[in-house]
């Protein structure tokens, strides 16, 4: 592993000028150009490095995952939140007919996906980042990105301009 401030003849002699970068040096010869791992076709993940480390070395490496609950407990604590309210206003369950409520909602899911949510569901794009002379930036520079508060951001703003 070198770094480039302190390592930048490195970087010279190997032709590189960006980092990260996985190279495979064979026992006997020089590495060819597909000793490289090409990150931006394949990705970082685990299962793209372990391949590129089995068809150069033979040596199989099994990249283990373990399970993601996130989405179960959200669901299951969706469904106790449910069952919660309904339990509590078991007696006057009228709030379910009510047309205003459920407007009301709709409009707010509107505003939310016209905003850009399902955007940043799709992306994954950070809640805020860095500008160039270091604060902090709201609303993406470029047209073709967005943020998570700039989204926020949208909606808010449409739901003041139409409630006024």
């Amino acid at each position: 592993m070198v770094d480039f401030d302190e390592g930048s003849d490195v970087f010279q002699s190997l032709r590189l000028n960006t980092a990260p970068v996985f190279m495979h040096f064979p026992a006997k010869g020089k590495p060819k150009t597909a000793d490289t791992m090409d990150i931006h076709r394949t990705g970082f993940s685990a299962e793209a490095l372990a391949k590129f480390v089995y068809e150069r070395t033979d040596i199989q490496i099994r990249v283990f995952r373990p399970p993601n609950y996130a989405g179960t407990v959200a669901l299951i604590s969706l469904g106790a939140l449910v069952a919660g309210i309904l339990y509590i206003r078991r007696n006057n369950l009228e709030f379910l007919y009510n047309k205003d409520l459920w407007g009301v909602l709709a409009v707010l899911f509107c505003f939310l996906m016209i905003s850009g949510q399902m955007w940043n569901h799709i992306r994954g794009p950070p809640l805020i980042h860095k500008s160039q002379n270091g604060g902090v930036a709201y609303i993406h520079g470029s047209s073709q990105g967005q943020l998570v508060i700039e989204t926020y951001i949208v909606m808010f703003l449409s739901e003041y301009y139409i409630s006024y």
